[in-house]
């Protein structure tokens, strides 16, 4: 069966994407600036409450992915540290001011992740030249690519996510993720001839607290909902799933 991974964004819907029939989870804080480093101690509390694949993106902060010498220093920490944790894998990606793949901190990071897994992930979709960009990927010795094709949903990638597979074949995993749907992932799958697919399948859970002061927001000028959160469903997952072909 195709495999799935799922993004989560704690221990709870690490849990609840077990319990769903996930093959893998991707931990990630920060979902609304597309994933940064999570805790040690969410790391921790996800890895303690699944047998499944763990992946952990290893993001020092949202916006370009084009990191100073601290931010590197603090990924090489951080995957040293989420190492004797016991992850399967981190997830980075690392670009140079031309937008190609920045080899140096590629191959840096690597290095003190191996023998893990090694996604890079959609970094990618910013890259100047998609074929060059997979190529250089593949000899770096990178594992898996994550990408929505270089556009805003998998939908609008498709037609590029299913070169780049073809192009790959065996050398490295494309996985498309950005938008799957249980409306479209079939259709994805069909077309592009993937194995591996990650999408979010999130439900909203009220927050239990009982007075509410509605005038004042901790998000900044974001202002994300303050008495909700989202949690994977283990339902929606398991629907999902049950639709892959094997």
């Amino acid at each position: 069966m195709v495999k799935t991974e799922i993004c989560i964004n704690s221990p709870e819907s690490a849990a609840a994407a077990q319990k769903g029939g996930a093959d893998r989870v991707e931990l990630c804080a920060n979902l609304l600036e597309g994933g940064t480093t999570p805790s040690i101690g969410a790391v921790q509390t996800a890895r303690d409450a699944i047998d499944i694949g763990l992946h952990v993106i290893i993001r020092p902060r949202g916006g370009d992915f084009l990191f100073n010498d601290f931010e590197v220093d603090t990924m090489k920490r951080d995957i040293e540290a989420m190492k004797k944790i016991g992850i399967d894998g981190i997830v980075i990606g690392s670009l140079t001011e031309n937008a190609e793949i920045d080899v140096a901190q590629t191959k840096a990071l690597m290095e003190i992740a191996r023998p893990l897994s090694v996604t890079f992930h959609r970094a990618f979709d910013m890259c100047r030249d998609p074929f060059g960009s997979l190529e250089t990927l593949i000899e770096l010795g990178v594992d898996r690519l994550l990408t929505s094709g270089q556009e805003e949903s998998v939908i609008e990638g498709m037609d590029l996510i299913k070169e780049l597979n073809d192009k790959a074949g065996n050398r490295l995993i494309i996985m498309p993720g950005g938008g799957i749907t249980p409306r479209n992932l079939n259709k994805l799958v069909d077309f592009t001839g993937v194995k591996e697919v990650h999408f979010a399948a999130m439900k909203t859970v009220a927050s239990g607290m009982a007075f509410r002061n509605e005038r004042v927001y901790m998000g900044g000028t974001l202002r994300p909902p303050e008495y909700e959160s989202q949690v994977a469903d283990d339902q929606i997952i398991a629907s999902m799933r049950s639709k892959l072909p094997n």
